[in-house]
């Protein structure tokens, strides 16, 4: 009986020696002439474990965490004799509390799969989805995005089914969905992970999107600094034109779609979705102003869906099971699950599925195992260089877009940053604004002058130069900036910078006040 090694190529497991590990496995195997199949999987998700290999057995998966080559003639041995007391097993993989306490609904497949298997796929429901919406028309099929209530995962959480219904609605001889994958968010990775692990969920998403508003056209728009998802989504993308899930005849329904990859152009600002246009149009990657938006006026001046990679990777989902199954998970007016990425200073570093409402104290302890220094967790950002710093006395918000609204924060992408008590958080203004002096575009005066302007200010509150005056004309600034810049980049530093000040006044040698913007 074949024996099933599963052993992943995420770049998280790659940077960690999964490749030398696959591969000494594959000598081994060889030189034994053991009947082995080694499958290249995505990743679980557990980074901190990786490369996590895996061995098919009859009770389920077993896991080895942290495998090295040093290690790989002994586990062989003992997969070879059925003894399971090998000092890397960790049991079985679904058992696992990190994995076993999650709603995977985006991930259910990755790190179960070969993600270039469309034969894995569709074992595990693949394309059920899409086979729903080729028995709709586009208006049926939006109308169930909305119903869902989805709403973009890429830091706007603007409801998904208004924006594709505007795109319905519009009349244009060419229409287009554009995936956004510039994923450039610090403690982001979650699109990365779906296009190395999963990739044929996102083109179900982007061809059942294509079917609901009549585009025949799509981009994907992925990170330059993304070698490994490329490669895959490449990959996956021709066996879905020769298994006929693209092209001009999809699945037989007469309908035309198919998807062009494109490396961005490596600029942060190119995240947000004018600018990506523009680039994907072969200029520099400047913000349009708005409006016209772009479900109107987008690529090439036509109708356009603009979605992240986790969006669309929602939509099957939705469609295979209907839309009150995916409303049954969250709260509120947030609905449905979040790929939560832990990041910074945590032990348990790697991604977790949640419904809406989870609370950060759960993901940060419960999940994260609290921080890796061991010292005590002191703040955490979330939603990338752009999202507020939250002190440990609110760790007990729910994950929900209103909640943290109210509370002067943002969910954004999902990705949570994690910093000690060492950290000093003045720095981090400083950090925030020279960020945004770098990737500044330059349309606009207050993102472009205005950061720089912080910069220096905050280097005076640092040198003890009048800190409480500085402090006012920091506030002043980022008034000015939150409300005068073109895009989010110019208009949402003010967030870290102003809750660092709020939080932590003692960095910056003030006495504890309240701001004059919200932060």
């Amino acid at each position: 009986m074949t024996t099933k090694i599963f052993i992943p190529r995420d770049s998280s497991a790659i940077g960690l020696g999964s490749n030398a590990v696959a591969e000494s496995f594959a000598r081994v195997a060889h030189s034994t002439k053991a009947d082995v199949e080694i499958v290249r999987n995505g990743s679980r998700g557990l980074i901190w474990m990786e490369p996590l290999v895996e061995v098919e057995t009859n009770a389920g998966r077993e896991g080895y965490s942290n495998v090295t080559t040093d290690d790989v003639e002994s586990l062989f041995k003992s997969l070879v004799t059925g003894e399971r007391d090998h000092e890397k097993n960790v049991g079985l993989v679904e058992d696992i509390p990190y994995l076993k306490n999650q709603e995977r609904l985006c991930f259910a497949r990755n790190g179960v799969t070969d993600p270039t298997s469309i034969e894995d796929y569709l074992e595990k429901d693949g394309f059920k989805g899409l086979k729903a919406a080729l028995n709709m028309d586009g208006k049926s099929i939006v109308e169930t995005v909305t119903q869902s209530g989805l709403r973009g995962r890429g830091g706007a959480a603007f409801p998904t089914g208004i924006k594709w219904n505007t795109v319905l609605n519009c009349s244009a001889s060419q229409k287009y969905i554009v995936c956004n994958a510039d994923e450039g968010d610090s403690g982001t990775f979650s699109d990365r992970m779906t296009m190395e692990g999963d990739p044929f969920v996102l083109i179900e998403g982007m061809t059942i999107a294509a079917l609901a508003v009549g585009a025949t056209k799509g981009f994907v728009y992925l990170r330059s600094e993304y070698p490994h998802a490329e490669e895959v989504l490449n990959e996956a993308l021709q066996v879905a034109r020769a298994k006929g899930y693209l092209g001009d005849n999809v699945c037989g329904s007469k309908q035309s779609f198919d998807i062009e990859l494109r490396r961005a152009a490596g600029a942060y600002i190119c995240g947000e979705e004018t600018s990506m246009l523009e680039s994907l149009e072969g200029k520099r990657g400047l913000v349009r102003p708005k409006p016209p938006l772009p479900a109107i006026s987008g690529l090439f001046g036509q109708p356009t869906v603009v979605n992240n990679v986790v969006t669309l990777s929602s939509i099957p989902f939705i469609l295979a099971n209907g839309a009150s199954a995916y409303k049954d998970y969250g709260m509120g007016r947030s609905m449905g699950t979040l790929p939560i990425q832990l990041a910074g200073n945590i032990k348990r570093g790697g991604l977790v599925e949640k419904a809406f409402g989870v609370t950060l104290n759960e993901l940060l302890y419960d999940f994260g195992g609290g921080t890796a220094s061991g010292k005590p967790i002191r703040t955490v950002q979330i939603g990338g260089p752009l999202g507020a710093y939250i002190p440990e006395s609110q760790f007990d918000l729910k994950l929900d877009y209103e909640t943290f609204s109210a509370a002067g924060a943002m969910i954004g992408h999902g990705g949570i940053v994690v910093f000690d008590q060492t950290v000093n958080m003045a720095s981090m203004a400083r950090f925030a604004m020279e960020f945004c002096a770098i990737e500044s575009c330059g349309k606009c005066t207050p993102c472009r002058i205005g950061s720089t302007r912080g910069m220096e200010t905050i280097d005076k509150i640092i040198s003890g130069e009048n800190p409480s005056m500085n402090a006012d004309l920091i506030e002043d600034l980022c008034d000015t900036m939150l409300h005068g810049s073109l895009c989010a980049l110019g208009g949402m530093i003010p967030f870290p910078v102003l809750s660092a000040m709020k939080h932590f006044p003692e960095d910056f040698c003030l006495e504890p006040h309240a701001n004059k913007v919200a932060a």
